[in-house]
Formats: C-alpha cells, structure tokens, sequence
C-alpha cells in the first residue's frame, strides 16, 4: 500500500510537470519536459553517480558531526547556567548570519575539498538539534525531577536516567530538521567552490545551457535526499519506540 502510493505521488508530480511546460510553453534551456530530463540522467548516470557519492559523503559527514556537536552543546547547557549564559548569544548569531554569507569565508578557511562542505553543512544542522534537544529537556517532568531529588539521586544520574531520555523525542525533531536541511548545506558549498558533487555538476550544467543536465542531478539530488530522510524518520522510529506516531514515514 504504501509503495503504491509513493509510486501514484511520484507519476502526479510528473504529470504536473509536464502540464506545466505544456501550458506555459516553456523552451527547453528554461523547463525541459520529464522525458529529456530521463534520456540525460541515463545517458549521463555513471558521471552523476560519481557526483553523488561525493555529495552524499558531505551530508552524512555533516548530519554525524552537526548532530554530535548540537548533542554536547545542548548538553552543556543544561549542565551549566553559565555556559548557558554565554553560549545562547553565539549560538543566536550563527543563525542570524546568511549561511551564504558564511560559505566563501569557509571555503578561504577550508580550501575546496570537502572540509568546507561538510563545515557549511554542521552550521546549517547543529543548531536545530541543539535547540530541539535542549527543550526537551527543559520540559522534564517536574514531579520526575522532585522524587529524584528526595530519593537523593546524583545530578548525572537524573540527567541520563530522566532528562535525557523524556528530552529524545524532540531530539528526534532536532535531527528530523537537521536531515532535511543538511543538503543545502553541502549544496551550497560546492556552488561556492568545489570541483566535484551534484551542486558543481549543476553550476557547470548551467553555465553551458545543458539545462537538462542540471535538472537530472536536481532529480538524484532530491531523491537521495528523500529517501535518506525517510530512513533516518524510520530508524528514529524504532530507537523511540515507546512515542508512537512521532515520525513521517510513509
């Protein structure tokens, strides 16, 4: 049931597509049809495969790192006030500067391998996860927390036996987040600067008009991206068992 749905879902998309470039009559080197976008992705696929494994390696590079780092932040700040203190000012700032902004300096910092990528994609998830997860555990159970305290439990033992577990279905929100968003950073990076990746291979489509090219890495890009999504949503799903109902799968 659920792949025919996914299979129907898939065919209305490219049905509204192809109505579209009917009805507005667009030329090729603007919106090409669905059919010229397949003949390029197979006849180009070897190529776009290459691409791909090096864009995938930086979105799962930067989802592991960016939600490594989200973790601790969230962590720290619940453990201490005063880091707290300092640590929300600059956590504010890093989402308040354009990440497009961000991108040329980290490519000056990083070169153009895959270190500035993966760097771009950490801002974009590390601080959904942090948020998520740090309220979370600031909405603990009071009561938990009260008989924990009489029963004279050590601060450590309440934070892995009680906030941390109560607080992992908005972590799993955090990193829901993170999923969804972390090709745009790896993306973006390799428009800045790169010489490899599905962005790169779009940026050069692009520039020589190949605008079927570009479309097909669109395709692959936005397919991986769905079906990483959706793997990390199911494996969320069986690691929170006891939250029913708290992912998107299909």
């Amino acid at each position: 049931m659920k792949a025919l749905r996914l299979l129907l879902l898939i065919t209305g998309l490219l049905v509204l597509w192809q109505l579209l470039v009917i009805l507005t009559g667009a030329p090729p080197y603007i919106l090409p049809g669905p059919l010229p976008v397949a003949r390029a992705l197979v006849s180009h696929l070897p190529v776009l495969g290459g691409h791909l494994v090096t864009t995938l390696t930086e979105i799962l590079l930067g989802l592991l790192l960016g939600t490594l780092l989200g973790t601790s932040s969230a962590l720290a700040m619940i453990v201490s006030p005063l880091l707290k203190r300092w640590m929300l000012p600059v956590l504010v700032i890093s989402q308040a500067i354009p990440v497009f902004a961000l991108a040329p300096v980290l490519v000056l910092w990083f070169g153009y391998g895959m270190a500035s990528k993966v760097a771009m994609a950490v801002l974009i998830i590390f601080f959904p996860v942090t948020a998520s997860f740090y309220s979370g555990m600031q909405r603990t159970d009071p009561d938990l927390l009260e008989l924990a305290r009489i029963m004279g439990a050590r601060p450590l033992a309440v934070l892995r036996t009680i906030v941390v577990p109560q607080a992992l279905p908005a972590f799993a929100a955090g990193v829901r987040v993170a999923t969804a968003v972390a090709p745009i950073g790896a993306v973006v990076g390799e428009w800045v600067g790169s010489s490899a990746g599905l962005g790169f291979y779009m940026l050069h489509a692009n520039a020589r008009m190949q605008i079927d090219l570009m479309f097909a890495a669109l395709t692959i890009l936005a397919a991986v991206s769905l079906l990483l999504y959706f793997c990390i949503d199911r494996l969320l799903d069986r690691l929170i068992y006891w939250q029913p109902n708290q992912g998107t799968s299909l």
